[in-house]
């Protein structure tokens, strides 16, 4: 369901500038243990590359596919009509893995049910000049039509390739939410004479952040960098390659996935003003030859270290959830978190301090592009590939 904390309860430090420095890194290398510890139940397939699932209300659920189109599944079946009125979306052609434009994510306003408003996240533009775009629109009654668009908010800087949109929304407290944002892309993809992906940790552009706004699209307020000169009052957080999975974890901390390069996704602990590393420090290292990245290291003074690494390999990092509901009790507090290269899902517990104690894989076969507690309080799976499915997790026994 939707990812909501109410206002009363977002405490003083998700909003207090200000990095936390010293944790210990998981590192999960090797072969996981397997969890058999579920079913896989069939709900819709026939999608072609679902991206994300969002629900309305207890029956009705939305999805997008990449190309652009809206779906709607109603009572567990999939309705043959896509939802008119979408955006127009820029879709990169398919070339080997490298489709990463198009229609992005649905989330639905906190007050849906007064307001009927959704929120989308696309890419815009050409294929020399293009940025994720953050809009709006209102959803009928019968769940078949958009209207009143409205455009909210766009990337700072445009970028030529297909590459490291983000486009992920979690919403917070009081009608604002966090949105992410790509670097941009891997080299040669460069903006205005210099690598695209330098940006991450510069406060003037909002390339490889985290950012922080109100349902209307503009900055929230009390944002760490509002006020600084040249900074973008929208930043909340900074360094960052490419953002696939945001979730409100246990006591209301915020988690992200994002891809690392070659070798060294990782699962970062969000707060406010801290920088992540990225392109200072990585685990993982250039696509061209396997060249080391910025310093070289893993970790340096002032930079904030991820929770977890996937190192030596990579899982493909996309949707990523906090467990809360009673149909897997045991699993409650857990973080689910979608492989698209390892094709399964990863369970990660974590203490009471948020470190991660274990991690395991639960094998789907197909590339996992996101994972989301529905209503009923089971897991759902949307897997990307060109005859995509959506289905859930149920209980083994």
């Amino acid at each position: 369901m939707r990812r909501i904390l109410a206002a009363a309860a977002l405490s003083a430090a998700l909003l207090q500038a200000g990095p936390v420095l010293a944790q210990e890194t998981y590192q999960a290398a090797g072969d996981p243990l397997l969890n058999f510890d579920y079913k896989q139940v069939a709900v819709a397939e026939g999608l072609e590359h679902p991206w994300s699932i969002a629900w309305v209300n207890r029956d009705t659920a939305l999805v997008t596919e990449r190309p652009g189109r809206l779906r709607v599944i109603r009572n567990g079946r999939l309705d043959p009509t896509p939802v008119s009125g979408t955006p127009q979306v820029l879709v990169a052609p398919e070339r080997g893995l490298v489709f990463q434009a198009g229609l992005f994510e649905v989330s639905p306003h906190p007050k849906f049910a007064e307001n009927r408003l959704i929120y989308l996240t696309y890419a815009s533009g050409t294929a020399q000049a293009n940025r994720l775009t953050l809009a709006r629109a209102t959803l009928n009654e019968g769940a078949t039509a958009l209207s009143n668009l409205q455009v909210l908010f766009q990337v700072s800087q445009d970028k030529p390739e297909f590459q490291h949109y983000g486009g992920k929304i979690l919403w917070v407290s009081d009608d604002t939410l966090l949105l992410s944002v790509g670097d941009g892309g891997n080299p040669p993809v460069a903006i205005g004479g210099e690598l695209s992906r330098l940006n991450a940790t510069r406060p003037g552009s909002h390339l490889g952040k985290i950012l922080r706004l109100k349902d209307d699209g503009t900055a929230a307020p009390g944002n760490p960098f509002a006020g600084q000169q040249g900074a973008r009052p929208e930043v909340f957080s900074i360094g960052h390659r490419h953002v696939q999975g945001l979730a409100m974890g246990p006591n209301n901390t915020i988690y992200a996935t994002e891809h690392g390069p070659l070798g060294g996704d990782e699962l970062n602990l969000i707060r406010a003003g801290s920088n992540y590393g990225w392109p200072v420090v990585t685990w993982g290292r250039d696509y061209a030859g396997a060249a080391p990245i910025g310093t070289g290291q893993r970790s340096a003074p002032g930079l904030v270290d991820p929770v977890l690494v996937w190192y030596p390999s990579v899982i493909g990092a996309s949707g990523l959830v906090a467990y809360s509901g009673d149909r897997f009790p045991q699993w409650r507090g857990n973080l689910f978190a979608g492989g698209l290269a390892t094709q399964d899902i990863r369970r990660i517990v974590l203490d009471s301090n948020g470190r991660v104690t274990a991690h395991e894989s639960m094998r789907i076969g197909q590339r996992v592009r996101d994972v989301r507690q529905g209503p009923d309080g089971l897991l759902y799976v949307l897997t990307d590939e060109i005859h995509g499915r959506v289905f859930r997790l149920e209980p083994a026994q």
